[in-house]
């Protein structure tokens, strides 16, 4: 990380991040392969991956890769995870976390006897303290610039992830055998039950030992002792923390095997080996019972960065799995070796494509805005865009929920996305443009990836329905290093783009359609949607949450904010050396199903 640059606003990136032409879209059931009657227990399965594995902390800021996260799924466990339908499962058998009160919302973690890191030092408490203050940013008194760079004062630990809820807790106190953390919010935060303790994967008694510390108690006294950070009364940088941070965020960054305890596991697998931007290898971790035991002795992951030869070593049997970059003639590839025993995994993940227009400009009148959206031909860009990359690709029909959950249906059906027609196939939908427009030829400029296929092709079927109805579009399209800039400095009408949901929770709600936020570039601003996004950022109950995301949903339609397409597909594959691979929207894509991933002789 560049040095000044502190992690909120990077989380915040990497949270919301910008999906281009590998949106992942929403989770229908996953979709397993067969069992075998050939599959054992025991044996080897490789794995490709795109990019190498560079560092044993996937949530720093120069951790946080798509392979690193993989690799830490497979290598530490922690209170839950999320399901293929974004369900929230908790593992009782790492330990449990209970809500004691609801005002102030009190939340207390403990972990189960036995749980413990691979060099058999148990999992405690101290862990969890590491966590909340390397993920919380409570301590950083940073002033920082319009850029995000550090002007003045400290910022210690630079996580790769929003810190806005964790921020609003009391000090964390842990109990007196160590084995429980409880936790106060000043607020209420409706994502309580993932932002701390899903996986647990830094090892705090490592890092007390490289800062000079003692042990990990010693540790947790250095995280009790020193005050709040506050911007407003800067004070010199403690020592002793900033080594424990400087650790905390770069100490674990190694392409090539480490020191064994910078390496240590609490999940299935253990990291054995690394061979630097060659390969990894995983062998089971025999001491853990803690969550369900994989069936492989070890796992080989080699990288190739190229889809097609990803797809190239699957077919020639030097490669097991793979999640190749998704694009239709890929698709068209792997089905075509399912004779040859390649089971391909196809489905939603977590990433949708969108209309978004611009509040400011030549659609400020709001007349305006629903006349354009009623020209966007969505029915037409699921049959030529979606459906060769998933031949069930539907149009989506709300910007706050997916498919797969239970509240889709009802917001789908009252939000008023449905009485856009779809466009060029449906004249009623011109004509309403046409009526609305009355006699106006407004320009308007469309900004997309001229690099991705998909949204090329998505924009020349919007600009000639628009054109229809009187629109002159002006093709503002930009290669993929330039449109995210233009995208973030409002020189639009019209994007194309795409989000990535977090799989559960609702803080990226906020973070999208408050007036002035970080990830708010067409300029929406409506009162009453604020309040309900600040109501929605402080309700830790779900079904409350729910009913405040349909209001939203609603009322960002109703303004026209833009039009949802459809979610984008994510696919991976595994030949006939393997069984139990699945289909997952996840991050960690087919690695969610790894426990039960078996050789195949």
């Amino acid at each position: 990380m560049r040095p000044g640059r502190i992690s909120k606003v990077l989380a915040a990136a990497a949270a919301l991040a910008v999906v281009l032409s590998a949106c992942t879209g929403t989770p229908p059931a996953p979709n397993p392969t067969s069992a075998s009657p050939t599959a054992t227990v025991g044996g080897n399965v490789t794995v490709l991956e795109a990019a190498p594995f560079t560092s044993f902390n996937a949530a720093s800021v120069t951790g946080k890769t798509a392979t690193n996260t993989r690799i830490d799924a497979a290598t530490h466990s922690g209170f839950n995870t999320v399901d293929s339908d974004l369900k929230i499962v908790k593992n009782e058998q790492f330990g449990k976390y209970e809500k004691v009160k609801d005002n102030p919302l009190t939340i207390k973690y403990t972990i189960n006897d036995g749980v413990q890191w691979s060099d058999g030092e148990p999992v405690t408490a101290d862990d969890l303290m590491l966590q909340w203050a390397a993920l919380s940013g409570w301590y950083n008194d940073a002033v920082l610039d319009k850029n995000f760079a550090v002007t003045s004062g400290t910022a210690y630990f630079h996580s790769a992830g929003d810190h806005s809820g964790l921020a609003q807790t009391e000090r964390p106190v842990i109990s007196d055998d160590g084995k429980s953390l409880t936790l106060v919010y000043t607020k209420p935060f409706s994502d309580w039950e993932t932002v701390l303790g899903s996986t647990v994967s830094i090892p705090a008694h490592i890092v007390a030992v490289r800062a000079g510390l003692a042990d990990a108690p010693a540790l947790s006294r250095v995280l009790e002792s020193v005050p709040k950070g506050d911007p407003a009364k800067q004070t010199r940088p403690d020592p002793t923390l900033r080594k424990v941070a400087d650790f905390w965020n770069t100490g674990f960054d190694s392409r090539s095997m480490p020191d064994p305890t910078l390496a240590l596991s609490n999940g299935p697998y253990l990291v054995k080996g690394i061979t630097a931007d060659k390969e990894l290898v995983l062998t089971r971790n025999v001491d853990y019972v803690w969550g369900a035991v994989p069936k492989l002795d070890t796992l080989t992951v080699k990288y190739q960065a190229d889809p097609d030869k990803q797809i190239a070593a699957l077919e020639a049997g030097t490669a097991d799995v793979i999640s190749p970059a998704m694009s239709a003639e890929r698709v068209s590839a792997l089905n075509a070796l399912q004779p040859a025993g390649v089971q391909v995994q196809l489905g939603s993940g977590l990433g949708f494509d969108q209309v978004v227009l611009n509040f400011k400009g030549a659609l400020a009148a709001p007349d305006l805005r629903q006349a354009f959206l009623h020209t966007v031909p969505r029915q037409p860009i699921i049959d030529e865009v979606a459906k060769p990359l998933d031949a069930n690709a539907e149009v989506l029909n709300s910007f706050v929920f997916a498919p797969v959950q239970v509240p889709y249906k009802e917001s789908s059906a009252s939000n008023g996305s449905k009485d856009f027609a779809p466009g060029a196939v449906d004249p009623d939908g011109i004509t309403q443009a046409k009526e609305l427009l009355k006699g106006a030829k407004p320009t308007v400029r469309v900004l997309y990836n001229k690099d991705d296929a998909e949204r090329v092709a998505q924009y020349q079927l919007i600009a000639a329905s628009a054109a229809e109805a009187g629109f002159s579009v002006t093709d503002a399209g930009r290669n993929a290093k330039e449109w995210v800039a233009a995208l973030k400095s409002g020189a639009f009408d019209v994007a194309l783009y795409g989000w990535s949901r977090n799989p559960a929770g609702s803080a990226q709600v906020p973070q999208i359609f408050r007036t002035g936020a970080a990830s708010n570039f067409n300029n929406f601003s409506n009162t009453v949607v604020d309040q309900l996004t600040d109501q929605l950022a402080l309700e830790p109950d779900e079904a409350k949450q729910n009913a405040l995301k349909m209001q939203i949903d609603k009322l960002v339609i109703e303004a026209g904010y833009g039009l949802p397409l459809f979610q984008r597909a994510t696919v991976s594959a595994s030949g006939e050396h393997v069984s139990g691979v699945a289909h997952s929207p996840l991050e960690i894509g087919p690695w969610q199903s790894i426990a039960q991933w078996a050789s195949v002789k």
